[in-house]
Formats: C-alpha cells, structure tokens, sequence
C-alpha cells in the first residue's frame, strides 16, 4: 500500500468527520508495518511529534520515505538515510492518497527556473527592499539578473552575474521581467505597467485591448506569494483562482466566480471551452487536473471528461501561462507548459470574456 504525502491542501476525499476535526477517518498505516511514501510537497521533518520539536531538516518533494507509524496528528517516518522523525497528518497539511481532490487551489510544486530581468537604465542596487538600505552598487542598463521573489510591489529582489543578491525597484522604467533566465524576455513574460508592448504570435490569435490589460495587470503581481485559500481582500498573498479572480476585476472590471471550479463552469457556460492547447487563445483561461506523477505516462487511460479542476492559469500563448500554485516556485509566475505535467493534467480552456 502506497501513501502519497501531500503538504498544506484540504481533500474533498476525506469523510465529513474529517472535515469537523476527526481524525478517525484517517487510514492509519498497519502496525508493525513499513509503508512507503513520496513527498509532494516541501514539509518539516521534527524530532518528536509536536511543532515545538526542533526541526531536523526540511523533506523536499519527491524524496521517499517511509511511514513507521501514526502517533496522533504525526506520522513517525524514516528517511532515505535512516534517519527517523516526524511530520504532521494534520488534513490541514497532509493527504492520505495519490491524487489531489481538494478542487480548488493546491498544487504540487515543480522544479522551475528563476525569471530573469533586463535592466532598463541605471539604478541602484541595494541590500534590502528600501531606499534606507545601504546600495551595492548601481545596475547598468542592459545588464541580465534573476528575479528570485518580489517581498513588496515596489522591490524585486534579484541575483546578479556574479551572484551577488540584492534589491532593485520594481517600476518598469529601470526593470522588464522576462521569462527563464537566456529567454530573451519571451512573449507574455512580463512587463509591469498597463503598457503592453509585446504582441502574440500568430497562433494564439489576435488578443483584443482588454485581455492585453488583464495580463499586463497579473504581471504587476509576479514573485508575489502563494498562499492557500488566501484572503480575497488583500494583495499581499494569491492562491490560483483568487490571483484571475483579481487581475480580471482590476483591469476589465470581470466578477468571476471564487475557486477554479467554478470558474471552469463559467468559462464552459459562455461555450467557449475547447480541449485541445493549440485552440487556446491569448488571455484564455485554462483549467487543470489533479497531479498524478510527472511523466506523460501517469495519465494515460484517465478520462478527463470525470476528473475534477483543481488549478486555473491564464494563457500567454506559445505554451506559456501566467499563474500561482505555490510559495516553493516563488508564488505568480510564468511556466512553459510544453511537455511537462501541467500539459498532460490540461482539462479544458477558453475565454471568460
């Protein structure tokens, strides 16, 4: 029996009892009985089971453990190494189960790249995210770094050539945010006024003002973290369906509906979903499945059709898409889609306009 540890969501699979609190719904692995498990999301592993336990080290996703034993809210576990401790089976943290069902905004996070970002002219360069820190030294117009997160609006912090990390201002006149690192600032990837300068390719179709000014609105938030079940009167943190639910309300004044769910019943109602990527069109939104593994192979056989929308992204055309999933990818973001899970896990999309 295999047990897959998912960290920070809230599962629909689980029993009502569950959902007041209960525990005794949560099947426990068999006494005396080793069970394998695989991360799927960063989690700290503690020395007894309690958070004021001292930290051994965080798991990282995709590690495999084993599952010794449960000990109230904590499974006792034994790592690659042989080391033994404990994390949280809390519902509010950890799923018993291979498959995500919370159907709203939980995401297992993938290995990507930082954005990289080109310098418009000189500015300073400093050691924290405000003019009261001390400057590095002043960034040259034409000079590469990479974006790592956004801590406030108006700072980025980035990485230059030599590696050195610092801070730099966010307006768009000394900054353009790009895509991975050697993208050259590709299409959709980011500029951070309402000014749109960049246009889609061809196969993505014409975008009309309105979704120019949405998008142009969403990359304001880029390294802006990711929180689940975030507080929809703030800025300050997204998770997915609340990040489109945003943008579209502040740039084209759009309600849409609050989770992914149904915000995918509303993109179906105008009859505008299709299931094919290569029928999207700039600005469309795009709705995904839960994870099931990383390879293509994990999601052969599904239908699609009965699975259950547990992500939401905008598509920037060219394989691209603009969204948020998790503070380990570093919050809103653009991803490449092409030929990784989140390709093979796309349900439906189309325009909510």
């Amino acid at each position: 029996m295999r047990y897959t540890v998912k960290y920070k969501v809230v599962t629909a699979t689980l029993s009502a009892a569950l959902l007041f609190g209960s525990m005794a719904a949560l099947p426990a692995p068999v006494a005396n009985a080793a069970t394998s498990a695989e991360v799927v999301w960063g989690v700290n592993m503690r020395s007894g089971p309690t958070t004021s336990a001292s930290i051994i080290r965080m798991l990282k996703k995709g590690e495999e453990v084993t599952v010794l034993e449960q000990s109230g809210g904590w499974y006792k576990i034994s790592d690659s190494t042989g080391k033994t401790g404990y994390i949280s089976s809390s519902s509010k943290y950890t799923e018993l189960g291979s498959e995500t069902t919370d159907g709203a905004d939980s995401e297992t996070p993938e290995a990507v790249p930082s954005l990289t970002g080109v310098i418009n002219k000189s500015v300073s360069f400093r050691k924290g995210p405000s003019t009261s820190y001390s400057r590095l030294r002043y960034l040259q117009a034409g000079e590469e770094v990479r974006v790592v997160s956004q801590p406030s609006s108006s700072w980025y912090e980035v990485i230059d050539s030599k590696g050195v990390k610092g801070y730099v201002s966010s307006q768009s006149q000394y900054i353009t945010v790009g895509g991975a690192p050697g993208s050259g600032g590709e299409t959709g990837s980011g500029n951070t006024d309402d000014t749109v300068v960049e246009q889609p390719d061809s196969s993505t179709g014409t975008s009309s003002a309105s979704v120019e000014k949405m998008i142009a609105t969403g990359m304001k938030y880029l390294g802006t973290p990711y929180e689940f079940g975030s507080n929809r009167s703030t800025t300050s943190t997204f998770d997915c369906s609340d990040f489109t639910k945003h943008i579209f309300k502040v740039a084209l004044g759009v309600t849409l509906p609050a989770d992914s769910r149904q915000q995918g019943t509303y993109v179906k109602n105008k009859g505008n979903a299709v299931t094919s990527i290569s029928q999207l069109k700039r600005g469309d939104l795009m709705f995904f499945m839960s994870y099931k593994g990383s390879s293509k192979s994990s999601y052969s056989g599904i239908n699609k059709s009965s699975q259950r929308i547990t992500h939401v992204a905008v598509y920037l055309g060219d394989g691209k898409v603009l969204h948020t999933y998790s503070n380990a990818s570093g919050g809103v973001r653009t991803n490449d889609i092409t030929g990784t899970a989140w390709e093979y896990r796309f349900l439906y999309g189309g325009s909510a306009l």
